[in-house]
């Protein structure tokens, strides 16, 4: 029985052990071309998570320079019944190595950093459309509604190129909320769901080409329970057989 319990105390192990490494992803200069989509919730530290209120995030790896990473970002507001009205005014992440400063265009041309409402904690960068405060906290006069999807370009600089860049703590702003109780303003967690690349390679700011693979895979929960609950059967299994094997010494 002993081994049974070291195999299902791995298990566990493993399985969470894994997942908590799920919601960071990270990309090198060789990614040009990987992109990766984040799902977002809606949540207060009031009233938790708030049915309907959702939001979808893609970042695809576009460009390298001499100090930056460069990426395409689209955001789409995907708040459904029984909220009526939504806005993601803004949205962020946390950066490692930290960045110097970031830049952006499109949809949430605005940047700030600063702490995020809900006990979400402080963030290295947020992106927000329509200006507004020079914070994380509140959002501008635009962004996207239910439905709308926001486009752009964002921009990391750093004070040297890193050799890997992670990307941790995905979070939207949303405000302007109708449909969910007094509720009218609450973030969204955000988690990385999948990863695709494009099939050639492209090109940096030094003229190589590069091939399009890599990135951190985020596993699947489905692929870490079954894998949990294989190493527990075999437990079991030898478990088993080491009993019989002493009943037919004794």
């Amino acid at each position: 029985m002993s081994f049974t319990k070291y195999a299902l105390a791995f298990a566990a192990a493993t399985c969470f052990a894994t997942a908590a490494q799920a919601d960071p992803i990270t990309f090198t200069p060789s990614n040009i071309g990987q992109s990766y989509t984040v799902e977002y919730d809606g949540f207060t530290q009031e009233t938790g998570v708030i049915d309907g209120l959702t939001g979808q995030a893609t970042f695809t790896l576009t460009g390298v320079g001499e100090n930056s990473y460069t990426f395409n970002y689209s955001l789409t507001n995907t708040s459904g019944d029984p909220i009526d009205t939504s806005r993601i005014s803004g949205f962020g992440f946390n950066t490692n190595p930290d960045i110097s400063s970031a830049s952006s265009t499109g949809t949430f041309d605005t940047t700030a950093s600063g702490n995020v409402p809900s006990g979400f904690g402080r963030v290295d960068v947020c992106f927000k459309g329509g200006g507004g405060s020079s914070n994380c906290a509140g959002g501008g006069g635009g962004g996207v509604n239910i439905g709308d999807t926001g486009t752009g370009t964002l921009t990391l600089n750093f004070s040297s190129l890193p050799d890997e860049l992670t990307l941790s703590d995905f979070f939207t702003r949303y405000q302007s909320i109708s449909g969910a109780g007094g509720t009218t303003s609450a973030i969204g967690r955000g988690t990385p769901s999948s990863a695709s690349s494009t099939s050639s390679g492209s090109t940096t700011s030094s003229g190589s080409t590069t091939s399009s693979t890599g990135g951190t895979p985020v596993p699947a929960p489905g692929a870490l329970l079954l894998f949990g609950l294989g190493l527990a059967g075999l437990g079991l299994r030898f478990g088993r057989r080491g009993t019989r094997q002493g009943l037919a010494n004794a």
